[in-house]
């Protein structure tokens, strides 16, 4: 058990609640929360932290509710997802915070950071069990010392008080430049044994915990890389509620909290294990609760998201199917996911009443992204049945990495049970074999995202093969239903979903847009045959093929033809027919430029659509 004292045992709703009466109390106007989804932000797919909203007020603008702020803001962060089961770590979460829009600064932050936590009238924490974390300072920026001797003032001695690095201290802007500084970070001694002599807050040992962070916004991060003092400094900080209520109830994980229990109790009941007595299935069990209630806070939220191969709807797909791939760990066949996502529903309904007037559709979508998985799940057993009696035959008994990273790049074949099937039959998985193809598909698809790789493929894999493939149904339709005008700008195409820009002056009708899908479509449900011949630009453009970046042509090209509809010149992969590609949706049509267009398009699977 963390050994923290407080007053009294403090629930989550009673945590909120205290935090902004204190801040209320300071002069501070309690903002609500927005959306899981950022707006005008498209550097980040969701809201990571409370900040995020103040943006533009960090940056300048005049807050209409004044320039000390605190609420709560729900969150979301995946780039840790593998750690996710932990004691610690979750991909949804609440934060608390406050904020000073060129109010108070370093000082009146700490101290009142400090009497929140340790003041019987607040949170009443042991003074002894608080640790803090400051700016260490580099070649670019100075040392915090004085965050650091405001910490000392306030009797935390300087054994207790760590100067970290970059790494651990330092908020950056999320893009290239942009308003940044050091923070301080408060940690809270669990009890736990020290993991060494250099044990310390941020090892990543558990023994320390953090629970607040404060961020002090004093420069402006320039295109070279040096940092320019602001004039307006901002404060922003953050609490994260799951963590802090752990530790003041004495709770050894976040998951041991009223937000989970419930939840944990109803994943027992349907996989007939117990939490509490292996560390391997409480893993399995913390995954599938911390997964569907993101998934079911994804669908509920304002804005909202569905399950698909792009953006958002790509996390939640994820989240979805790792909680259903969990579940199967511990002996779950059948669809699970509509109890415990009700579970969160009635947890939450009161603070966020989104969820209930939503349920319906949160139900619903759940329901059809398990079955679309159990479908996968299906079609990729099928494909290792027919591999399996070769693989048998080798002297090694061993699933070629190749092999597993096929099953899992073609048929979205979690490798894990690939792994699964083959123990089950007395083989073994290279896993290095397959982490290395990964890491080269990663590679290539980065190489893709930052240099139009192959005219704006991601990688050669099949989904991007059918995308680049409906790119030239796409180009042509475009031209039939606009004009003649219409000429590609450039593209980008990911295993999820392609971009086309092009010129155009206007935003396209929906009208227009249902006649360029229709269009596309109805070439797909044709099976048109796909052709390529090699012969001179010249001749190409004669044959009247589509080729409008002359300058990057070799004199002779790949003309690519599908059947009486489409000629283009073009370098990268295509499918045989396009009866191989499924349905064609265009998910979005906005402006990229002045004077050009951009789709974003993706396909369903083609045995989805019979």
């Amino acid at each position: 058990m963390f050994a923290v004292r407080t007053i009294v045992p403090m629930t989550i709703n009673d945590l909120r609640k205290k935090y902004l009466d204190f801040f209320s109390s300071r002069n501070h106007t309690v903002i609500t929360g927005k959306s899981l989804i950022p707006e005008n932000d498209p550097t980040v797919l969701f809201t990571t932290a409370g900040m995020h909203p103040l943006v533009p007020f960090i940056l300048g603008e005049t807050h209409p509710a004044g320039n000390r702020l605190t609420g709560f803001q729900k969150c979301i962060r995946t780039q840790a997802i593998d750690e996710v089961g932990d004691s610690s770590h979750l991909t949804f979460f609440e934060m608390l915070g406050n904020w000073s829009l060129g109010d108070y600064f370093k000082e009146e932050a700490i101290k009142m950071s400090f009497e929140f936590l340790t003041s019987p009238q607040w949170l009443g924490i042991d003074v002894e069990k608080l640790s803090v974390t400051v700016f260490a300072g580099d070649d670019l920026v100075l040392a915090d010392t004085t965050s650091a001797e405001i910490w000392e003032s306030l009797g935390i001695p300087g054994e207790r008080i760590h100067f970290l690095g970059r790494k651990d201290n330092w908020w950056g802007p999320a893009g290239e430049t942009g308003p940044c500084g050091p923070d301080t970070e408060m940690f809270i001694d669990t009890g736990m044994d020290p993991c060494g002599t250099d044990c310390k807050p941020g090892c990543g040992c558990g023994k320390y915990m953090e629970i607040w962070n404060d961020v002090f916004l004093e420069y402006i991060k320039q295109a070279d890389g040096s940092f320019v003092p602001m004039e307006r400094k901002c404060v922003d900080t953050g609490m994260g509620i799951d963590r802090t209520a752990a530790i003041l109830q004495g709770k050894t994980t976040v998951y041991d909290t009223e937000a989970f229990r419930p939840l944990i109790g109803i994943v027992e009941e349907l996989t007939g294990k117990k939490y509490g007595i292996d560390e391997e299935i409480d893993k399995s069990i913390r995954i599938i609760c911390d997964h569907v209630k993101t998934a079911a806070f994804i669908l509920g939220d304002e804005q909202g998201a569905k399950p698909s191969n792009l953006g958002q709807g790509y996390i939640l797909r994820r989240l979805i199917r790792r909680a259903i791939r969990h579940a199967r760990k511990l002996g779950v066949e059948e669809k699970f996911l509509l109890k415990p996502a009700e579970m969160v529903i009635e947890i939450n309904r009161e603070i966020y009443p989104e969820l209930a007037r939503k349920k319906k559709l949160i139900l619903s979508e759940l329901e059809l992204e398990e079955g679309r998985f159990l479908k996968t799940l299906q079609k990729g057993v099928l494909e290792f049945e027919k591999l399996l009696p070769n693989l048998l035959k080798g002297a090694k008994r061993i699933v070629p990495g190749r092999i597993a990273f096929k099953l899992y790049d073609t048929y979205g074949f979690p490798i894990e049970i690939t792994e699964e099937l083959a123990s089950e039959h007395g083989l073994s998985v290279d896993r290095q074999g397959f982490d290395k193809a990964f890491q080269k598909h990663q590679e290539l698809s980065k190489k893709g995202a930052e240099k139009g790789f192959k005219g704006g493929l991601a990688d050669n894999s099949e989904m991007t093969t059918r995308l680049h493939t409906s790119t030239h149904l796409l180009h042509k339709a475009l031209h039939i239903v606009l004009g003649d005008h219409v000429q590609q700008k450039g593209s980008n195409i990911t295993t999820e979903r392609l971009r086309f820009d092009f010129d155009h002056p206007e935003k396209m009708a929906p009208e227009e847009i249902a006649q360029v899908e229709n269009l596309v479509n109805e070439q797909i449900q044709k099976d048109l045959p796909v052709s390529m011949e090699i012969i001179s630009l010249e001749e190409a453009k004669q044959k009247g093929a589509f080729a409008f970046f002359g300058d990057r042509y070799e004199e002779k090209v790949k003309v690519y033809s599908i059947g009486e509809f489409s000629k283009e010149v073009c370098g990268g992969p295509h499918v045989k027919r396009t009866g191989e590609l499924g349905e064609f949706k265009i998910v979005k049509e906005q402006s990229s430029s002045a004077g050009v267009r951009r789709i974003r398009a993706v396909l369903k699977d083609p045995e989805e659509t019979q």
